[in-house]
């Protein structure tokens, strides 16, 4: 009797969803440090770290992304949440906007903006970026 509550037991803890956590964004208050037209890239890497990537074409921002997946049992890992932080720079290296990005139905969605004059020019990066959620691959994670 004990050893089948102990199968029964085990197989039900097989099941619970296991999260995970992969990449970086910086918290808020490291975000705070960095002045709009004052930090350059340098002192944006010294303040928050270095960036997950940077601009694709140009290097006209940095990209900090953080996602998260749940697993269940046996089944491939599903991403439910994913954001990115984009710290926008002018010609002369200058910081010109933070802005942070999330997904809600499959749409790319402003969550946070210090903006000093447009948007993020770089959008097509951005949607790649977080378009890609159907094709995710744990064999992509490294590990």
């Amino acid at each position: 009797m004990q050893a089948a509550a102990l199968v029964t037991a085990l197989g039900l803890s097989g099941c619970a969803p296991q999260f995970s956590n992969h990449g970086y964004i910086p918290p808020e208050d490291d975000l705070e440090l960095i002045s709009i037209g004052a930090d350059t890239r340098e002192s944006v890497a010294e303040k928050v770290g270095v960036p997950t990537s940077s601009g694709v074409l140009t290097d006209s921002a940095y990209y900090y992304v953080r996602m998260r997946t749940r697993t269940i049992g046996p089944l491939a890992p599903q991403e439910i949440e994913r954001q990115v932080l984009s710290i926008s720079f002018a010609d002369n290296g200058v910081v010109e906007n933070i802005e942070r990005f999330g997904l809600e139905r499959g749409q790319v969605v402003p969550l946070s903006r210090r903006v000093t004059t447009s948007p993020v020019s770089d959008n097509s990066f951005l949607r790649q970026l977080l378009g890609n959620i159907g094709r995710f691959s744990p064999s992509a994670l490294g590990g």
